[in-house]
């Protein structure tokens, strides 16, 4: 019998693929009509071009294409592009390590990786390939840029910032992990520099409340979002310092206790600090310790079992309802990222404070107390308890805190020290770099009155320069490009000079999704009408990293794109899920580590059908998984040994009708399954263990002519459902059954009546154990169960003569006898 050859089968169908243009995917003939709805937009996160691709994007792109191929079949009309997220710090860096031009590797990476998923098979409707380098592209990224500055979203400010001393860039707070870069491991800094932000605080309440539009997203997700952008309700209470004329506002949610606040915080990287300490005594101190703190990651400052620092300003503040004054001071335990920027610290309620204010040993007075019990000790720390009353806090004393924290809010505002208010821990988008692979910003600054002043949107795009070094300087090096950088005033004609910054590659990615509906338009970013049909995506795919930035800045956008008229949906993607991670060896799999796994090597050895059956039949994919060389021996040996019995079945030619046997009647219980796990849960390996079951079903009935038909639909059928984890394989193999393109076949439908059945398996329990199992006909009555399972001999042995003091019987599976 011929021998199964994968490699001979793939090369094969790629090429028939390529040809026939089989994934092409062409939009739909405007004006969009009805019988034009059945459309799925299947989408995976794009890649990286900053090396090849690894097993965690064969697991991504595997699952995107089992999706695809299914739906397809199932008469939708799908699409299911694929492009590169090439600017950024992993692609330059990248090409930094090798030392060459940022733009050369990329596109060569691009053009590796493109490569090595048409040998994956993945069906890519590759007429929109897209990468956020290519000008025409970025043409556009510029453009919403633009339309976002128009809309006062987009604006400019002096910002302390953490920058990376060894990139040479600005780094997002998620980038600094324990002081020091994520990338790099440079110890980060603090400095001061101009910088560009996008106004996404504009949308908090929106990116929370429209979380209800969205069809299905994992808990998991929603969660981190909701407490990124952090709302809050409370007051915001202002403190003075009266010799400077300078109010400090302050965000709150516990304005009950305000006359327990006995200093006041400021974080080392508030606009303010300077000026406090400005030609002070105190001010080498103060700059000092904030150039080493404020360059610290959030998460490890917030840490509550870190020693707490800070230094004193020498400024005092009033607090708004006692007049009293209280020393000011700057301590890394306060984030601009959450309220002003500064706390009324009340440390005998706030285990942040009480740590402080016993390092420094700073007042602690306590102002709320236990409905009940004896008042604590001074000094102690009293935590918050249900029903608790003010203490010591002059006319709300013995309120309740509710009350109290009514009250307070209201005598605030009558006395124009404070107002209600709303706090988010979210903050603006930072979103200049300075460095050379990224979308330049389309700005330039008048050297005469004119300031800020946009680039025309005919002149766009405004293209990055060539220059001869491109490594961070501590500048942008953009800004080494003199004759790029001196320009006109686009207003007035005058001299001015272009930003040299570049775009934060989070930026690239919040619309590509939008240019993939429509990527060759040279007049818009995209054809609304196209958009509207395309989106929102109907099922994102990508890992639970980008739950929070990627995703949260995507939703943003098209909220604005929305306001603009752009697009007529407010959310993105109706359905994401993030799939698991790949470890081998116990760990995630990293060069560093020496657990790599190259898919290149897997798909020499065992072909890419095998690779992508065992990627997705080793665990359910939204959990992490352990790699095992003897797992894709496993799923190859399946492949053979469905080759060997689809070409015998052939062989044998046409055998009639299949009927309606135990084999035939799996079959469409086999169809429903894989269907169902796909299509309604979501799970991939389940189908793989069903269509390996009914393999084995057929094989053991495969020498019996009286099922010859049986075997034949049930071959068919196992190489149908294969199709979309196999496409190679199941292609060859249909076309040997005498049929032809399984990619346009329409997906198999179980009929119903063969689901039905006359018998089942009924389990039978004494007190929750099992003791024999027996098939039974449907149908019978729930006494007609138990004396079945009273009868058998195994069952009858550990009931001996016992009463039966409890029967419980789910339909159609057990019987649980209880006996005392």
């Amino acid at each position: 019998m011929e021998r199964y050859e994968p490699e001979q089968v793939e090369q094969k169908w790629q090429e028939v693929w390529e040809r026939e243009q089989a994934f092409l995917v062409p939009n739909p003939t405007l004006p969009i009509k009805p019988e034009d709805a059945d459309k799925s937009y299947v989408l995976e996160m794009l890649p990286y071009p900053s090396g090849e691709l690894h097993m965690g994007h064969v697991l991504n792109y595997t699952l995107g294409d089992v999706v695809t191929h299914v739906r397809r079949r199932r008469g939708f009309n799908v699409l299911r592009p694929m492009g590169y997220d090439a600017f950024g710090l992993p692609a330059e860096n990248a090409a930094i390590r090798e030392g060459g031009h940022p733009r050369l590797i990329t596109e060569r990476n691009i053009a590796a990786i493109r490569e090595q998923m048409k040998r994956m098979g993945w069906a890519v409707d590759w007429s929109r390939e897209v990468s956020t380098a290519d000008p025409r592209y970025y043409r556009w990224t510029q453009w919403l840029f633009l339309r976002f500055l128009e809309r006062e979203l987009a604006y400019r400010k002096e910002a302390l910032v953490k920058w990376c001393p060894n990139d040479q860039t600005v780094l997002a707070n998620e980038q600094v992990i324990d002081g020091r870069c994520e990338r790099c491991g440079a110890e980060v800094e603090a400095k001061s520099l101009e910088q560009w932000f996008f106004r996404i605080t504009a949308y908090a309440d929106a990116l929370l409340d429209e979380m209800d539009l969205l069809e299905s997203w994992p808990e998991r997700v929603l969660t981190m979002q909701r407490n990124w952008i952090g709302r809050s309700e409370g007051a915001e209470a202002i403190f003075r310092i009266e010799e400077l004329d300078i109010d400090l506002p302050v965000f709150t949610t516990r304005p009950d206790t305000l006359f327990g606040s006995t200093f006041f915080v400021l974080a080392p990287e508030h606009p303010l600090v300077p000026l406090l300490v400005e030609g002070t005594e105190y001010e080498e101190a103060v700059f000092d310790y904030v150039r080493h703190t404020a360059a610290r990651s959030a998460v490890e400052r917030a840490d509550p079992d870190r020693e707490k620092t800070g230094v004193f300003t020498g400024r005092y503040v009033t607090n708004p309802v006692n007049g009293e004054q209280i020393p000011v001071w700057v301590a890394d335990y306060v984030l601009m990222d959450y309220g002003t920027g500064a706390i009324m610290a009340v440390p005998a309620h706030d285990e942040r404070d009480y740590a402080f204010a016993q390092k420094f040993g700073l007042p602690i007075r306590t102002v709320v107390a236990p409905a009940e019990g004896e008042p604590a000790e001074e000094g102690a720390f009293v935590e918050h308890t249900e029903g608790e009353r003010l203490v010591d806090s002059g006319p709300f004393t013995a309120m309740t805190s509710p009350e109290a924290k009514k009250a307070i809010i209201e005598w605030l505002e009558a006395n124009h020290l404070g107002r209600p208010a709303v706090g988010y821990r979210l903050r603006d988008w930072l979103l200049s770099r300075q460095r050379y692979w990224g979308a330049p910003i389309p700005v330039v600054y008048c050297e005469n009155d004119c300031g800020i002043v946009p680039v025309p949107d005919e002149d766009l795009p405004v293209l990055l320069p060539e220059v001869d070094d491109y490594l961070p300087k501590g500048r942008s090096p953009l800004a080494a490009a003199e004759d790029w950088v001196r320009t006109t005033c686009p207003s007035c004609g005058g001299p001015a000079r272009r930003e040299t910054d570049t775009m934060d590659t989070f930026v690239d990615s919040s619309w590509y999704f939008l240019r993939y509906t429509d990527p060759d338009n040279d007049e818009a970013p995209f054809s609304t009408e196209i958009a509207n049909y395309w989106l929102p995506v109907n099922q994102y795919i990508g890992g639970i990293e980008h739950a929070i930035l990627h995703l949260l800045y995507a939703r943003f956008f098209t909220k604005v794109m929305q306001e603009m008229g752009l697009v007529d949906f407010r959310e993105p993607f109706a359905r994401l899920f993030n799939q698991g991670m790949i470890y081998r060896h116990g760990a995630k799999m990293a060069k560093s580590k020496g657990n790599v796994v190259p898919p290149d090597e897997m798909i020499s050895h065992y072909g890419a059908d095998a690779t992508r059956l065992y990627i997705l039949f080793m665990a359910p994919a939204d959990e992490d998984k352990e790699w095992q060389d003897t797992g894709i021996e496993g799923t190859s040996r399946f492949l053979a040994r469905l080759w060997r019995l689809a070409l015998e079945v052939a062989e044998r030619g046409d055998t009639g009708a299949p009927g309606d046997g135990p084999l035939v009647r799996s079959t469409h219980a086999t169809i429903q399954r894989v269907t169902d796990d796909i299509e309604r849960r979501f799970q991939f390996n389940t189908p793989v263990a069903a269509l390996m079951e009914l393999l084995n079903q057929a094989q053991h009935a495969k020498d019996d002519p009286d099922q010859a038909a049986a075997v034949r639909f049930a071959t068919q059928t196992i190489v149908s459902l294969v199709q979309p984890y196999a496409p190679h394989v199941a292609e060859e193999l249909w076309e040997r059954l005498g049929h032809e393109r399984l990619w346009e076949e329409t997906w198999p439908e179980p009929d119903p009546a063969m689901l039905e059945r006359d018998t089942f398996t009924l389990v039978v329990q004494v007190n929750g154990k099992v003791r024999d199992k027996v098939e039974v006909p449907a149908g019978l009555s729930e006494d007609e169960l138990v004396a079945r399972a009273t009868e058998l001999p195994k069952v009858r042995a550990h009931l001996d003569g016992k009463e039966i003091r409890k029967r419980i019987i789910v339909p159609g599976k057990l019987v649980n006898l209880v006996v005392g």
